[in-house]
């Protein structure tokens, strides 16, 4: 016997296999929508079994977490990557904010959207949901007191802000309205958290 067959399928390591159910995930969203993704359909799609998809995420809602954990982790790198290059001033954080939000949701697309939706769909997801935005609040309201003192930053101004800047970049992604005008907009929300 000759042992492995020749042009037998080498197997992904976990990590591989993962990264690659979440990029298909990611396009069967784009294509289809968020609603026809199921853990079936994923392993069918990308020509494995059920089991092992199941073994990866559990189920449909471990899925939408972990896609929404992966945009999270671009969002907030992209965040510090723009902030270190913000001015010393208020509008100098606010410009590479509001610029660094719209980036990564154009980077991200449309699909993001379905994701979000289903997040919002169990209570868990939404716990998961609002805890991210809250870090991402937390980390501009930190951004912004390093330039003018934590007592002229107003955090429900600035959280609204934040709820807004979802809004105006699906806007942008609906092609509703034009990112620069959406940019501008975004940039005086934030600026607005500032008092005097």
């Amino acid at each position: 016997m000759t042992g492995a067959k020749e042009g037998a399928r080498q197997r992904m390591s976990k990590a591989d296999r993962r990264a690659q159910l979440l990029s298909v995930a990611r396009e069967m969203i784009r294509s289809d929508g968020a609603d026809a993704l199921t853990l079936g359909t994923l392993a069918d799609r990308a020509g494995i079994t059920k089991p092992v998809v199941y073994e990866h995420f559990g189920d449909r809602s471990g899925l939408l977490a972990a896609l929404y954990r992966q945009f999270d982790e671009r969002q907030r790198a992209s965040l510090e990557t723009a902030l270190a290059s913000a001015g010393p001033d208020a509008e100098g954080v606010v410009a590479v904010v509001a610029a660094s939000y719209l980036d990564c949701a154009r980077a991200e697309g449309a699909e993001m959207g379905g994701v979000v939706a289903a997040l919002n769909g169990t209570p868990v997801l939404a716990r998961m949901r609002q805890e991210s935005v809250a870090a991402y609040v937390e980390r501009c309201r930190a951004a912004l007191t390093e330039v003018v003192g934590a007592d002229r930053v107003e955090p429900i101004a600035l959280e609204a802000a934040v709820a807004s800047a979802d809004a105006l970049a699906g806007a942008v992604l609906a092609s509703r309205i034009d990112e620069s005008a959406a940019l501008q907009t975004l940039r005086r929300f934030l600026l607005a958290a500032v008092t005097g």
